[in-house]
């Protein structure tokens, strides 16, 4: 039965390109996770966009001498454009700066302020001596007053994971210029987290056995020492206060932490009224048969498994004060948070500043989005931080991509159009053929479970046993030495071209440019998979309608089913065109050297 499944993918900040560190967290697994989902017959809805305000955006357009929304307009751009070359089947990838998004985050203030879940406070904020701005909790960083940590973030220690307050911090010094912050009284209104703290543990508690062991313990840890948390700041860039007496305020705004979060809801708003249905979210929010999955980076546990679901909680009136739910009605819960632990960059973190980066532009001008969507499935940061070697790249690339997949490709097609021009009907089947045909079509059970439980590199490794599999039934039959027997090189090369079908579908969510040039090289008529579009729209910035790219595209209209499809006997076939690039060893000095190294 057809499920409604959210795939509610991290939010990039729009203060700079992205790295492929970012996009091995929140892109490609959201994405393979999505394309499964969709050909599994599941209506799936994925949707992110730019975040646009707070600290960082305000600090990249004065190195930039920029204004603040010119920056934010600038990387919106490119982001959005990087994204779609790689390929993320985004329904609505959008941004955090339109009217829309203003309003869904005023309502859910609202909707907490009315419940008694968000109360004013007058607390000591830090600013910065030289300029007089805010410095934002993760803007500040000393010693951990719990555990000693050297280099404790001001809203948590990464170390022993407690929320912290700036304040607390030992020997607090600012990110930005690295100078002493000063404190001072300043009004705030606060989310009184304490007030979720039993109602999130019944639930977090109710996710054993279904959440990656890593993302849970990491909440379930937090629970103990949870604190009231600020969710304004003294800023001009951001969200207004929907109420009286502070909405006027041009120095007090929601802070970014609390607006970024509501735009899964707002996005999913957007991407309802642009389809001309605008209740048509509601499917994905509030039907209780439909899934949620939130997709991010490990440092984004905290604001998913906790102060997300807790805004959740108390927007539906379900925390310690009760209440009732808002005027969108209630809102589900995330059914998983899919974290991902960091990628390093030859041993190192990445890093704009000391040029130890490679930007998704960079490297799609270099190499295919498939090279790169193949690496980062099966050798990416999924469980555990990982590596990214230029050296390891170019051996899953010429070794796996090109000599074992590509290969099979090539070879299949080319022997098949070179003595038939077409798919060759199967004569007599031999026990090595039923085996092979058997093993790939037993193959999408439990592949599929993997891309369901979001265990990526089982099932990319999954898929390509099948094709290690055809490879050696190749190389076994021999087709090419058998010419004095054309009815067993049909049979074989039916064979191999069957399940060369059934492999070019069970790496669909992974590889899916590579995929829609095998169902064309078959005779496949129209779209297998559908890729993304960028689309220039004009609702909504906040001070002007000018225009903006968002990412969209129609999914659901291409061929691609999880399932076995019989081949066509008599579909004519062309030679193939090479499917992957087999990549020069130099490139690995190449782009060493670019590192400095």
């Amino acid at each position: 039965m057809s499920q409604h499944i959210l795939t509610a993918v991290a939010w990039p900040y729009a203060n700079g390109p992205r790295h492929i560190g970012h996009v091995s967290g929140f892109g490609v697994p959201s994405d393979v996770f999505s394309r499964y989902q969709r050909m599994a017959g599941n209506k799936v809805l994925m949707v992110s966009g730019t975040d646009e305000h707070g600290t960082p955006i305000q600090v990249q357009a004065d190195k930039e001498g920029l204004g603040v929304r010119e920056v934010a307009d600038r990387y919106n751009r490119v982001i959005a454009e990087d994204l779609t070359a790689l390929g993320l089947s985004y329904d609505l990838f959008t941004r955090t700066t339109t009217d829309n998004h203003y309003a869904v985050v005023q309502e859910v203030f609202k909707g907490l302020y009315d419940n008694g879940y968000i109360f004013p406070k007058t607390t000591m904020g830090a600013i910065s001596p030289s300029t007089g701005r805010t410095l934002p909790d993760r803007y500040i960083e000393g010693t951990c007053p719990i555990c000693g940590y050297d280099g404790a973030r001001g809203d948590q220690c990464d170390n022993c994971g407690n929320q912290l307050d700036p304040i607390e911090l030992v020997n607090p010094v600012s990110r930005i210029n690295g100078e002493k912050p000063v404190f001072v009284e300043t009004e705030h209104f606060m989310l009184d987290l304490p007030a979720f703290s039993e109602v999130l543990g019944s639930w977090l508690q109710s996710k054993q056995g279904q959440w990656r062991p890593n993302v849970l313990k990491f909440a379930l840890n937090l629970l103990g020492d949870m604190q009231p948390r600020a969710i304004t700041r003294d800023l001009d860039w951001g969200v207004p206060i929907p109420l009286e007496g502070w909405s006027d305020q041009a120095n007090k705004r929601l802070y970014v932490w609390f607006d970024a979060v509501i735009g899964y809801l707002s996005a999913s708003i957007e991407w309802a009224r642009r389809s001309g249905d605008p209740d048509a979210w509601r499917q994905w929010w509030q039907n209780p048969d439909a899934r949620g999955y939130y997709f991010m980076g490990k440092d984004n546990i905290v604001f998913h498994a906790e102060i997300w679901p807790a805004l959740l909680l108390g927007y539906n009136g379900q925390g310690a004060r009760d209440g009732k739910p808002g005027a969108l009605g209630a809102l589900n819960l995330p059914s998983e948070v899919v974290s991902s632990e960091f990628l390093t960059m030859e041993g190192r973190k990445f890093s704009s500043s000391r040029q130890v980066v490679i930007y998704v532009r960079d490297f799609l001008e270099r190499y295919d989005a498939d090279a790169l969507r193949y690496y980062i499935a099966v050798a990416g940061p999924e469980n555990q931080d990982t590596d990214f070697t230029w050296s390891e790249f170019l051996n899953r690339n010429n070794g796996e991509l090109v000599a074992a997949w590509g290969n099979l490709v090539n070879r299949s097609i080319s022997m098949a159009a070179k003595n038939f021009g077409a798919i060759p009907e199967a004569g007599d089947l031999t026990d090595a053929d039923r085996a092979l045909l058997e093993r790939s079509r037993a193959a999408f059970a439990p592949v599929g479970a993997d891309l369901n439980r979001s265990r990526f590199k089982n099932a990319i490794n999954g898929a390509f046993d099948v094709v290690r599999e055809a490879n050696k039934y190749l190389a076994e039959q021999e087709p090419w030495k058998l010419k004095d027997d054309p009815e067993r090189v049909k049979s074989i090369l039916h064979v191999a071209l069957q399940v060369v079908d059934d492999a070019k579908t069970l790496l669909t969510p992974f590889l899916p440019n590579s995929s829609n040039k095998i169902y064309a090289m078959l005779g496949g008529n129209g779209v297998w998979s559908g890729m993304p579009e960028l689309r220039e729209v004009e609702e909504g910035a906040e001070e002007t309608g000018r225009a903006y790219p968002v990412i969209t595209g129609s999914y659901d209209e291409g061929a691609a089913r999880w399932e076995s499809a019989p081949i066509r006997p008599g579909t004519p076939l062309a030679p193939p065109t090479p499917l992957f690039r087999k990549l020069d060893p130099k490139i690995v000095d190449e782009e060493l050297a670019r590192l400095g190294e």
